[in-house]
């Protein structure tokens, strides 16, 4: 298999944190790291993150990994959060809310403690199980490429090393831990179920499916990259200048089918706005652009194609709250909304005055943690929530006009309107006449890449 770069490693002297669970792999890893930076004047800092969602279970992981740490006489910082909580607000999985807190955690502690590198005990089977996970789920060259070694300080030392190798290391060393009862639950995750039913399937076919899985992942990451090198060097004439990135049509059609997308990322890149929410549907829109066409993209971005030349551009997006005047329509990001004191004609929404005489009604995003009660619904929800359910992407979630009247959140464009502020049968009402401004096509939420 292929071995961890030495760069990989900690440095002579340098002071590194390691995130630990209480599980056999973090345990082996913080043993490692402990043992590595002793020969070489380093220091092993350590982190703990308590998701509580076990309860009882995930307070003994806590107080097992505090005991540990003192007995070996290293700082130990910890963390909690209200994981399910923080998920049903902001309309995520359960996995992907855990994720974001814990590495938000690891990322403030590393800060506190003054490393600038962070290492965690992913290993040859979590990476093999990434790989076949993102193949069941659908994705690009880029996802079958598995782990990085380290990214953005983020250190993978073990990625080289099996299961079965740190067991047998934790054996010899007599190295304590604790496992996670949940993890021999195959219908607790994704993970588990591949983890536990197909990969045992996997290695009796070959012992050392692992291993081979991480190596094609390995050989595709070379292939990835040389394909981001060919579109850099095709990109690297791109005219740039603030808001605007400009590339010759003929720079596109010349290079391989693999590479346009990718040229496509890169002006995205080049723009400044990145390439996150960009996805195939997007790309493949500005590939069949025909002369004179244009579109709307993720990130307020506009793509022409003129004289030649496919030009991106940063839209000017009034996307702050204004206060609407009746009668008197107002342009706001993709829209032009007009307020109506009474029934209207058209696309629009209709919602009661809400309490107090005239109050003020106002346009403006929409946090993706407010919330809505919809009419027919058995509660609240979040708009996150509620446009993950109706298939609106982020992007296009970030550009909805909510209104707001006197200060408070009364509907929102393609949601709805909320119970509070629904109109009852016969009684005067007010009224929104929606237009849409900008041709915008539809995003799937697939990434490209």
């Amino acid at each position: 298999m292929e071995r961890a770069p030495y760069t990989v490693l900690p440095r002579r002297g340098e002071a590194v944190l390691c995130a630990v669970s209480g599980g056999l792999d973090s345990m082996c890893l913080l043993h490692m790291l402990c043992a590595w930076c002793e020969e070489r004047g380093g220091r092993v800092f350590a982190a703990h993150f308590n998701h509580r969602l076990r309860g009882e279970a995930a307070d003994r992981d806590e107080a097992f990994v505090r005991e540990i740490c003192a007995q070996w006489g290293i700082s130990l910082s910890t963390g909690r959060e209200d994981v399910a909580g923080y998920a049903k607000r902001e309309g995520l999985s359960m996995e992907e809310a855990a994720r974001n807190l814990r590495y938000a955690f690891l990322r403030r502690a590393a800060g506190e403690a003054g490393c600038e590198r962070l290492y965690t005990a992913h290993h040859a089977d979590d990476n093999a199980e990434t790989v076949l996970l993102n193949l069941i789920r659908g994705t690009g060259l880029a996802g079958l490429t598995g782990m990085d070694w380290e990214r953005d300080g983020l250190c993978r030392p073990l990625l080289d090393v099996t299961r079965k190798e740190l067991e047998a290391y934790a054996a010899r060393w007599s190295i304590p831990h604790i496992e996670d009862k949940t993890n021999a639950d195959p219908e607790a995750a994704a993970r588990n179920l591949l983890r536990l039913r197909v990969m045992p399937l996997l290695k009796e076919l070959n012992p050392r499916a692992a291993e081979h899985i991480c190596g094609a992942a390995k050989r595709l990451r070379e292939a990835d990259r040389s394909l981001e090198a060919d579109a850099a060097a095709r990109t690297a004439h791109a005219e740039v200048r603030a808001g605007r990135a400009a590339l010759s049509m003929d720079a596109l059609t010349e290079a391989p089918a693999a590479v346009r997308p990718r040229m496509l990322l890169r002006l995205f890149d080049l723009l400044g706005v990145g390439r996150k929410d960009v996805g195939a549907v997007h790309l493949n829109a500005v590939l069949d652009l025909p002369p004179g066409g244009s579109l709307s993209l993720p990130h307020g971005v506009t793509a022409r194609h003129d004289r030649r030349r496919l030009i991106l551009e940063t839209r000017p997006r009034d996307l702050r709250e204004v206060r609407l005047i009746p009668g008197r329509p107002l342009r706001w990001g993709d829209y032009t909304l007009t307020l109506l004191d009474g029934p209207g004609e058209g696309d629009g929404i209709a919602f009661s005055g809400g309490p107090g005489e005239s109050p003020a009604v106002t346009v403006s995003p929409c946090p993706a943690g407010e919330r809505l009660t919809l009419p027919g619904s058995r509660g609240s929800r979040s708009v996150k929530r509620l446009c993950l359910d109706r298939r609106i992407s982020p992007a296009e979630r970030d550009r909805l006009p909510a209104v707001y009247v006197g200060g408070r959140l009364a509907a929102v464009w393609r949601l709805g309107v909320d119970t509070a502020f629904a109109r009852p049968g016969g009684e005067p009402c007010r009224f929104m006449k929606i237009e849409r401004t900008e041709k915008q096509i539809e995003e799937d939420g697939h990434d490209a890449q």
